[in-house]
């Protein structure tokens, strides 16, 4: 057998390993320079959407302070309106005098109280001196003076020895003299420094990433983060300029103080009115630290391939290039999975036949499914509702939609997109975020809002009807008392009866208007639910039994409470009573107990009844709002006053075929 002999030629040559070795350093280097041109590309997008997440949250963050004020002032306006009228029934009534003034503004914690003249000179005051002329008072008061206004909400006013600022309310009497109240507003003033968003501004600038962040108009900075004090103004930019005109956040890069900044503008609207952008400024020394990073790496590389060679050299960067490659999946990927599975709204991704991909924990929790029983299949098993999956998958980015889950109606704000896999196909992504409790809560406030202007108004109404109600009673059993006709004596004193009788029911639908309008204040104590629902259940036997009605009560929790006991009952019957009253005969009535949390519980009443009409459910917690003949229209306006008393949300909605159901979220431990 004839030897294999190595010819030279199987080997490579020098100028071969040359051009291999310079092939795979220049190779080494483009790859270097490619991997830092991405690093730089994935780091800028991670911040932007860092950016995008911290800008949202100041917004929010600063809408938040805004409504705060507001309500605020409202709150203090109502306060003080409260006292006015008080005053002036007692001015109207001749019993006012300084001292009484003095003692009211101590005990009401007022900071002055002045009663005006309609000519402007003062006439009752708890302070010894007024500081403003006669011709001051009737130009700020004139619009009382004149009858064009009856209430003039100062706001936020200079002291009259121009020391500090006060807060005030002015309010017309029935014959045109003017109460105003004020209020030291140094307090207020200081809380509204220490909720506002300059303080979250700065408190986020603690970051040693941000640079600054600042809320700027055209005019300038409103407020601002400590470590900067200008910016480039708005006019003076184009960039800035179209963030103005559009609702959306955007970036660029800038030089701040000879360091390049990565910058993120958003916007910031309030009311539907433009306030300002924010401006966000994000360090760049991460993405400093990264080209230091590559350059020394290609340092090392240079080393390595001139003293062990381009095989050993390239071995080692393959494997480098694989695992830096690898980390940085791994990293993408747990990062995306992590964004994706602690999300508040419910995410679901679906292949190109609408077979469910991904399923994250918040789409778990609202559809009440585990991911390995929905992974692979289609997504009508989870919404049996055709209509409400027609609505899914609509050709529309973004769009409210209401679904049944669980046999509840819930509200989304559904976003849609599309992208294809790597086999080419299209996948869709949805993004569901649950509006239901905001719409409750929204809709709560609104009954509250209307409920509370309705019950003033009631109370003005109820007092002035009172008094020659009265009046009218007393004259009348007088003369039924000591007049004696000479014809048609019986039918006389028949109708003067009838008289008293029905001044009498005026007279206590009149005390249930004022009970509305003025409740009294929640006296809390610690009971057990399941004894008050049971003394409810006692109580409704006979009638239940009457009407052949079965009243349940199911409950998951047994502890106590802390509530006003009477309040509380009295909303339970009201809400026993109607159901008994829908159901008419031959019925069922469930009371439904269930802990959300440690802190509150839902409680359904539902009635077997026909439902609510859709076209007055909105209307069920009016004020005066009946559709009984016998009723007043005042029993659900009530219980809608205890909740809120309570800290809580109540809400009303058909089940179907099945009655209606009124739902009662709680706090367990209400606060007085």
């Amino acid at each position: 057998m004839k030897d294999r002999a190595f010819s030279p030629k199987k080997f490579l040559q020098p100028k071969s390993l040359i051009f291999i070795f310079i092939s795979l350093a220049a190779l080494m280097f483009s790859s270097a320079l490619i991997e830092l041109r991405q690093s730089k590309k994935e780091l800028l997008d991670l911040m932007e959407k860092q950016a995008n997440t911290l800008l949202e949250t100041v917004i929010t963050s600063s809408r938040n302070a805004l409504l705060t004020y507001e309500l605020l002032e409202i709150f203090l306006e109502d306060r003080l309106l409260n006292n006015g009228f008080y005053l002036r029934f007692l001015l109207d009534n001749q019993q006012i005098n300084n001292d009484q003034l003095k003692k009211f503004a101590a005990e009401n914690n007022i900071h002055r109280i002045d009663i005006y003249e309609a000519n402007g000179s003062l006439q009752y005051s708890n302070m010894p001196a007024d500081l403003r002329s006669k011709a001051e008072a009737a130009e700020q008061l004139a619009p009382l003076f004149s009858g064009e206004q009856d209430t003039l909400f100062l706001g936020y006013t200079l002291n009259q020895d121009h020391a500090g600022t006060q807060f005030g309310v002015a309010l017309a009497t029935t014959d045109r003299r003017a109460i105003l109240m004020t209020l030291d507003a140094a307090e207020l003033l200081e809380f509204r420094r220490q909720i506002g968003f300059g303080v979250l501004l700065k408190e986020m600038a603690n970051n040693q990433e941000i640079v600054y962040i600042a809320l700027q108009d055209t005019n300038g900075i409103i407020a601002t983060s400590a470590s900067v004090l200008e910016l480039e103004r708005i006019s003076d930019s184009p960039f800035l300029t179209s963030v103005m005109n559009d609702t959306v956040m955007k970036t660029h890069l800038l030089n701040f103080n000879e360091e390049q900044l990565f910058e993120a503008n958003h916007p910031f609207y309030y009311d539907d009115l433009l306030v300002g952008i924010f401006r966000l400024g994000l360090s760049l020394e991460p993405l400093n630290q990264i080209k230091s990073r590559i350059y020394r790496r290609i340092a090392i590389i240079s080393l390595i391939l001139l003293v062990i060679g381009f095989i050993v050299v390239s071995l080692i960067m393959i494997r480098q290039n694989y695992d830096l490659l690898r980390r940085q999946y791994q990293t993408v990927e747990t990062y995306s999975a992590n964004i994706i599975q602690n999300v508040s709204d419910a995410i679901i991704v679906l292949d190109h036949q609408h077979r469910v991909k991904i399923f994250n924990d918040a789409a778990q929790s609202l559809f009440k499914v585990k991911n390995s029983a929905i992974v692979g299949s289609s997504l009508n098993e989870i919404l049996p509702d055709k209509e409400c999956g027609l609505l899914l998958m609509s050709s529309v980015s973004m769009e409210q939609v209401e679904c049944q889950i669980q046999n509840e109606t819930r509200s989304f704000l559904i976003s849609r997109a599309n992208f294809f896999d790597a086999q080419n196909q299209q996948n869709t992504i949805l993004v569901l975020r649950d509006l239901t409790d905001l719409k409750k809560l929204e809709a709560q406030i609104q009954r509250k809002e209307r409920l509370t202007a309705m019950g003033e108004l009631a109370s003005g109404v109820a007092h002035e009807i009172r008094n020659p109600l009265n009046s009218i009673s007393t004259i009348v059993q007088q003369l039924d008392k000591d007049f004696e006709p000479r014809q048609n004596s019986a039918e006389f004193h028949q109708l003067a009866q009838l008289v008293i009788k029905e001044v009498r029911r005026i007279n206590e639908t009149i005390q249930n208007f004022l009970r509305f309008a003025r409740p009294a204040p929640i006296q809390l104590s610690r009971f057990r639910l399941a004894a008050i629902l049971n003394e409810l259940k006692q109580q409704y036997a006979a009638i239940i039994k009457q009407q052949r009605i079965t009243l349940t009560i199911q409950s998951d929790w047994e502890g106590e409470v802390q509530w006003d006991r009477l309040q509380m009952y009295q909303a339970f019957m009201n809400l026993v009573q109607n159901a008994a009253e829908a159901i008419d005969r031959d019925g069922k009535i469930q009371i439904r107990v269930k802990k959300i949390d440690e802190k509150t519980i839902k409680i359904v009443v539902a009635d077997s009844g026909p439902g609510i009409a859709p076209e007055i459910i909105g209307k069920l917690f009016n004020l005066y709002f009946t559709t009984k003949a016998s009723g007043t229209g005042i029993g659900l306006s009530i219980v809608q006053r205890i909740i809120d008393e309570h800290n809580g949300v109540i809400t009303v909605e058909n089940q179907g075929d099945r009655g209606a159901a009124f739902e009662l979220i709680l706090p367990i431990n209400a606060e007085g």
